[in-house]
């Protein structure tokens, strides 16, 4: 069993954000919000250039719209609140971002085209106990349970935030999904939030958490580049993934670029988005 990323909710998601922008969007450019840290899905180049598959998918959809496409950086948070803000530039956001219930009621979403898995990431040193899973992906994993008592480094209002938060504060329900919810309840664990994943893994090294939890490609693509630590998946059981899916946030009744993105997230299919993720892995 996979445990989908759709009704965890987290405050936080729906703040405003602090910096207002009034100017129109350009009929003949689509504005997008992005956060450039996140490689491989967006990352600056050698030339200072965003890049990245989430950016070559909206190339795409630039083309097919005959609309030239502009990316802008902002903080990861402000992302939400600026595509749903009327009157603000941000046609969309794309930024690895999952969907969930709260933030579907500030923006549209587009089809997923990545299913990610949340890892934890810690120094090669780390003696912490790990396991093969049984759900024939035969990842090599990390039980939450592990992480009781451990201060835990995340990117600000991520979904890392939202689980860790959850896993720390939250109340196990009646129903077997929710069973899941408040690993790390009463275990003394701390979540400390950082502006981006890399940063939460320097605290690492600073010894000021112990470890940290992100994304799968982002994890994988921080410890590919320092052998200093190493990362595994987060598991509630063998058989449990904590699992998400990403996809592209439009402004609310932008049915003309939402349509274009599903098209071309179509024509791209799984195994051409695999390819777009595959390749920037290696070059970024």
């Amino acid at each position: 069993m996979k445990k989908k990323f759709m009704a965890l909710t987290a405050a936080g998601i729906a703040a405003a954000c602090a910096v207002s922008l009034t100017a129109c969007s350009d009929s003949d450019t689509i504005y997008v919000d992005t956060n450039a840290y996140f490689a491989p899905f967006e990352y600056y180049d050698s030339n200072l250039n965003i890049a990245g598959a989430d950016v070559d998918i909206m190339n795409m959809v630039g083309k097919k719209l005959g609309k030239k496409v502009v990316f802008e950086n902002t903080d990861f948070d402000a992302i939400i609140p600026n595509v749903a803000q009327e009157n603000n530039k941000y046609d969309c956001g794309a930024a690895g971002i999952t969907i969930t219930d709260a933030r579907k009621e500030q923006v549209d979403f587009s089809k997923p085209y990545f299913t990610s898995v949340q890892y934890v990431i810690c120094s090669s040193t780390d003696e912490i106990a790990h396991a093969t899973s049984t759900d024939g992906k035969n990842a090599e994993y990390v039980l939450w349970s592990e992480l009781a008592g451990k201060k835990i480094g995340y990117q600000r209002d991520t979904t890392g935030d939202i689980y860790v938060n959850l896993e720390i504060d939250g109340e196990k329900g009646e129903t077997p999904e929710d069973d899941y919810i408040g690993a790390l309840q009463g275990s003394n664990a701390v979540g400390v939030p950082y502006d981006n994943a890399q940063l939460a893994v320097d605290a690492i090294g600073a010894d000021q958490v112990d470890v940290v939890v992100v994304d799968k490609l982002p994890a994988e693509y921080i410890v590919g580049k320092n052998t200093n630590y190493k990362c595994y998946a987060l598991y509630y059981d063998s058989e449990t993934a904590t699992e998400e899916e990403y996809a592209i946030a439009v402004h609310k009744g932008n049915t003309e670029l939402l349509n274009a993105i599903n098209a071309v997230l179509d024509e791209l299919g799984e195994e051409g988005v695999n390819t777009l993720v595959s390749y920037h892995f290696l070059v970024s």
